[in-house]
């Protein structure tokens, strides 16, 4: 597995071809971090379990790409008579492949972490204004949705005391909305190009409504306080809000070719030296 095995090298004979090594470290992870949540809600000796089976599927999984990516390669079957290949499309479009590529790895293009970046500050303006707007709405003044994002500091706190300004729930509520619009943001510029036909469907309606439906299910958990007093209609209207202007913020940003292809470790900046030259007129690899 240490032995690092060139994807654009030709086959051995002409009868296989080379496929990424199967693995069960990223299904072991993501079971795993099921458990840690889980456990949340039911039992620590779950959660214990989880963190476990999450560590060597972590261990298990970079062993695998590092410091090369895990190949083998694979009879192909010989068909005598060519496959008749039937589609209801009006047209085929071919998604190009790299010298050496035997499959294609989508997206072939994806935005910007700084579409994210820019999306998830434009959402978490569209957000802010909404929480100050219900503030106004409900008649419990614009301080109001601040002091419940920020209702850790304010655990006993009256509904007068919650409608006053606090300049330490104030740069609490800050950070907190700052840092999830932004991981929110980068985020959507990932899931984004998966849907190119219908980008805003995602970002704007299924986003806010899984992301609503977690919320639900842990706010207790999370801030008691505001899992008693939140407005869900508003909550989930502005968790649309985020999503539409972030959205379209990210989906307005020109996309660029992903690095996919490459090894993982030339993506993680660990190993440059694998990065290949794959047009006609050059055929070394850069140092």
């Amino acid at each position: 597995m240490d032995t690092h095995i060139d994807p654009a090298a030709p086959p051995a004979d002409g009868d296989s071809v080379l496929v990424p090594a199967p693995t069960a470290a990223p299904l072991t992870c993501a079971f795993g971090v099921a458990l840690i949540f889980t456990g949340l809600a039911t039992s620590a000796t779950l959660s214990a379990i989880g963190a476990v089976l999450a560590l060597v599927g972590v261990v298990v999984w970079f062993r695998q790409v590092l410091p090369h990516a895990a190949h083998e390669r694979v009879a192909v079957a010989s068909t005598q008579a060519p496959v008749a290949v039937k589609t209801s499309r009006p047209a085929i479009e071919p998604v190009p492949l790299r010298a050496g590529q035997v499959r294609a790895t989508l997206p072939l293009e994806i935005y910007p972490i700084s579409a994210g970046v820019r999306g998830g500050i434009a959402g978490g303006v569209a957000m802010a204004v909404l929480a100050v707007l219900y503030g106004l709405v409900s008649g419990h003044g614009v301080w109001y949705p601040i002091n419940l994002l920020a209702a850790g500091v304010l655990p006993s706190a009256s509904m007068a005391q919650m409608s006053a300004f606090y300049p330490t729930a104030f740069v609490i509520a800050l950070a907190i909305h700052t840092i999830t619009s932004l991981l929110v943001g980068v985020l959507y510029g990932a899931l984004l190009p998966m849907m190119p036909r219908r980008p805003i469907i995602l970002g704007g309606l299924v986003a806010p409504l899984l992301w609503s439906g977690l919320l639900y299910s842990m706010l207790a958990l999370i801030n008691p306080v505001l899992a008693e007093r939140i407005d869900w209609v508003w909550f989930v209207a502005s968790q649309f809000g985020f999503g539409i202007v972030a959205g379209l913020v990210v989906s307005r940003r020109e996309r660029i070719a992903t690095l996919q292809p490459l090894p993982w470790s030339v993506r993680a900046g660990v190993e440059a030296t694998a990065a290949r030259d794959d047009s006609p007129d050059k055929g070394q690899d850069h140092e």
